[in-house]
């Protein structure tokens, strides 16, 4: 058994954050199943929103946060979150963070920060590194953990199961003592424990067939959660980013809100723009709205794509603005400063998750969640753009503080070591490649970004019965990592399309067809799934 007094699983912005913060006070395991850099916070090309300007203020940052969360946002959570970003952003950039700057207006040579505009954004607010920032943020928070010697990362670890309190078989208050992990190199199972357990695993965006997440994003922790008996909240809330990059070799590249945010323009294939018969804020409105613009002008014309026109901004513009985007594009034979970028919209950021208070506590004692597998009611029934770097460094500040000054009970638990039984090597891996693309069609054509009651009850009868068939194998056969991602995203799937069939409404980024309007009785009102014992 390796003992810590600090778990973390997964090393985005949330995860190192949180470690960075308790290594002063106790040892600390982060546990990553990739390498260390490989994150969804590695992907993010927008930025932090955050005030920082004199011309914006926090009361129009919460407006517009509960604007785009139509009806769902938790108030006093926004606001904290929101009045709590300057002072993180500061400790980023003391760590050694750089963000874009431009010379000050009238000023001789003295530089300020370069804000972005993203959809729903009533002012310039996003702090960026180009269009790289989760890059850089990864690259500062790495750095600074690798002068911590209180910190172990331990790479292409898998996080099975949470190990509970209850699950152990002990009588009264339900506690996490740890989690057993796969080491994908040796193919053992070990036993981590540790008095407080973090997760910062990320989203589910694997789930969907279509997606601009990375491989890694299969909504382990909201799956272990679920298992270990936490409750989980408005999981039928998927947004899906309007702009992927639509080519047959491109693999979920996201075309940044940013782009819109500096003038491109959505058109059809043939020229014509659409959104200012969708939306006041045409190009710029929130992205539920223009994601459904698109899928309905897509369905309309019969086209597999639209696409995004920068082309008019000038060419030095748009290199120095977004240098990623323009060589990744011009790898496929797309020149933005010449030409519109075909583009489709694909699974994009849980707004659901694991329960929490804004501490990032949840109902287990010892189980703290952060970040996107998190539900602290920041985003609602739709997150606003670049809200959830902001979400992650506020609430790993605010868990750590929580974390390191809790004081748990000594109690005499004795953890035992992960049975593998007489499983044997897996034989079929057809299977496990066959169900992993069945449950991601099924999700995407049945639970995608429009849906209907028969669309939701047909996905559920298939992905019950794919998940009596994965169970079955996950006890017949030697546990792998394909393995237990398929076991999560099939619970992650039950767990988004319950909550769908739950909520009969359309609100945010839940529309039901049979259900068109909002219902004034479900707003404030989450949809909380518990597994029963």
């Amino acid at each position: 058994m390796r003992q810590f007094d600090y778990l973390v699983l997964g090393s985005g912005i949330a995860g190192l954050s949180f470690a960075l913060k308790v290594a002063p006070r106790g040892r600390v395991a982060v546990i990553t199943k990739k390498n260390k850099a490989e994150s969804n916070t590695n992907y993010a090309q927008g930025g932090i929103a955050s005030v920082t300007s004199k011309e914006d203020s926090f009361e129009m940052h919460v407006r517009d946060t509960l604007q785009a969360g139509a009806g769902l946002c938790r108030e006093e959570v926004v606001r904290t979150i929101v009045q709590e970003g300057p002072p993180r952003i500061q400790e980023l950039i003391e760590i050694g963070m750089k963000f874009s700057e431009r010379e000050a207006a009238g000023a001789n040579g003295e530089r300020e920060l370069d804000l972005g505009k993203e959809g729903g954004h009533s002012k310039r607010r996003i702090l960026h590194a180009k269009d790289v920032t989760g890059r850089e943020i990864e690259r500062a928070l790495l750095a600074a953990i690798a002068a911590q010697p209180n910190v172990e990362m331990f790479e292409n670890h898998f996080a099975i199961d949470l190990i509970t309190s209850q699950k152990l078989g002990y009588v009264g208050e339900n506690r996490c003592l740890g989690v057993y992990v796969l080491d994908k190199r040796s193919g053992q199972v070990e036993t981590f424990a540790a008095p407080v357990t973090l997760l910062a695993t990320g989203g589910c965006g694997k789930v969907y067939l279509y997606t601009t997440n990375p491989d890694i994003a299969t909504g382990d922790g909201v799956a272990m959660a679920y298992r270990a008996g936490a409750s989980i909240a408005d999981m039928e809330f998927i947004q899906f980013h309007p702009t992927c990059l639509y080519h047959a070799r491109a693999k979920s590249f996201l075309i940044s809100e940013a782009v819109r945010g500096e003038g491109g323009v959505l058109k059809t294939i043939d020229g014509r723009e659409f959104m200012d018969g969708y939306h006041p804020l045409k190009s710029l409105a929130p992205r539920d709205v223009v994601a459904r613009a698109i899928d309905s002008e897509m369905k309309k014309s019969g086209a597999d794509f639209v696409v995004l026109d920068i082309s008019h901004r000038p060419a030095e513009f748009i290199l120095q603005r977004f240098p990623n985007i323009h060589k990744t594009c011009l790898q496929y034979g797309i020149d933005i400063t010449r030409e519109p970028i075909p583009v489709v919209p694909a699974a994009h950021y849980q707004c659901g998750g694991v329960v929490t208070n804004v501490d990032g506590e949840t109902e287990i004692p010892g189980l703290y969640a952060v970040g996107e597998v998190a539900c602290t009611g920041l985003h609602g029934a739709n997150r606003l753009a670049s809200n959830s770097l902001l979400e992650a460094i506020v609430c790993a500040h605010r868990a750590a503080g929580k974390a390191a000054s809790a004081r748990f009970a000594p109690a005499d638990y004795t953890i035992p070591q992960w049975q593998s039984g007489q499983a044997t090597n897996p034989d079929e891996m057809v299977v496990v490649s066959h169900n992993w693309d069945e449950i991601r069609r099924c999700m995407w054509d049945y639970v995608g970004i429009v849906r209907t009651n028969k669309r939701l009850e047909r996905a559920q009868k298939r992905i019950a019965n794919l998940q009596e068939e994965i169970q079955q194998y996950y006890w017949d056969f030697i546990v792998t990592s394909d393995l237990l991602e398929l076991r999560n995203i099939a619970t992650v799937a039950e767990l988004i399309v319950r909550s769908a069939l739950e909520r009969p409404e359309s609100r945010g980024l839940n529309y039901n067809l049979d259900y068109p309007r909002s219902n004034p009785d479900w707003a404030q009102r989450d949809t909380v799934l518990r597994k029963q014992p």
